[in-house]
C-alpha cells in the first residue's frame, strides 16, 4: 500500500491498524480547491493526492487524506508560526468545533475509486493564555490543522470531550475507512497483506 501523505499520524494509525507494507509517497500538489462546500473542497484536495500518485503506481493501493479543522464556517489548516497557532488556539477556547477528514483509495488497475469522509465534533475547555503559550512550547500545535493533537500532551488541558471517531480527530478515521472497504466488497485481509 502507498501512503500519499507525509504525516506520521495517519502512517501509524495504518500500521497498528496490521497493515504490514506501507510506502509513504507525497503527493505534491497544490493544495487548494475550487469547490464552495468546505467538506467538499476537504474531499476534492484528498482524491487529488490520491490521484497524483496512483498515476505514478497504477497497480497498487494508494490511501490519501485531508484534515481539516472547521471553526465557525471557516477552515483553521496548520499554522504557519507560532503567532498562529496562538491565534488559532485562542479562538477554539470554550468553543465547540468539527474536525473532517476526508480519505480516498485508489488502485486504478484494479478500477477501485473509493472517497468519503467522516466528521468530529471537538469541545474544547476555556483555556488561560498561560497554558496557550505552554502548550506551544512543547511544539506540538506546529504540524497540525487546528494547531492541537488530540493524541498528544493537549489533549489533556484543551478538549473537554469529542462526539464521534477519536481517529478522525487523529487524522484517519480508520473505522469508517474499514466500513467502506466492506461495502465496496474489499476484504480487509487483502488490505491487511499488501
Amino acid at each position: 500500500m502507498i501512503l500519499a501523505s507525509k504525516s506520521p499520524r495517519r502512517f501509524e494509525i495504518l500500521s497498528n491498524f496490521g497493515i504490514k507494507k506501507i510506502e509513504v509517497v507525497v503527493a505534491e500538489i497544490e493544495e487548494v480547491s475550487d469547490k464552495e462546500d468546505l467538506v467538499e473542497q476537504v474531499v476534492d484536495i484528498a482524491v487529488k493526492k490520491g490521484i497524483e500518485i496512483a498515476k505514478k503506481y497504477p497497480n497498487e493501493f494508494v490511501v490519501s487524506a485531508d484534515t481539516v479543522v472547521i471553526l465557525d464556517g471557516k477552515i483553521l489548516g496548520k499554522p504557519k508560526d507560532c503567532s498562529e497557532a496562538f491565534s488559532t488556539l485562542t479562538s477554539l477556547s470554550g468553543k465547540t468545533h468539527e474536525v473532517v477528514t476526508a480519505y480516498s483509495l485508489i488502485n486504478k488497475s484494479k478500477e477501485i475509486f473509493i472517497s468519503s469522509f467522516d466528521k468530529t465534533v471537538v469541545k474544547f475547555k476555556k483555556i488561560s493564555k498561560q497554558e496557550i503559550d505552554w502548550y506551544i512550547e512543547t511544539g506540538e500545535p506546529m504540524d497540525k490543522a487546528g494547531s492541537y493533537g488530540i493524541q498528544g500532551v493537549g489533549a489533556g488541558i484543551l478538549i473537554d470531550r469529542i462526539e464521534g471517531e477519536f481517529y478522525n480527530v487523529m487524522g484517519f478515521p480508520i473505522s469508517k475507512f474499514v466500513d467502506d472497504l466492506k461495502e465496496h466488497g474489499i476484504k480487509i485481509q487483502n488490505i491487511i497483506e499488501l
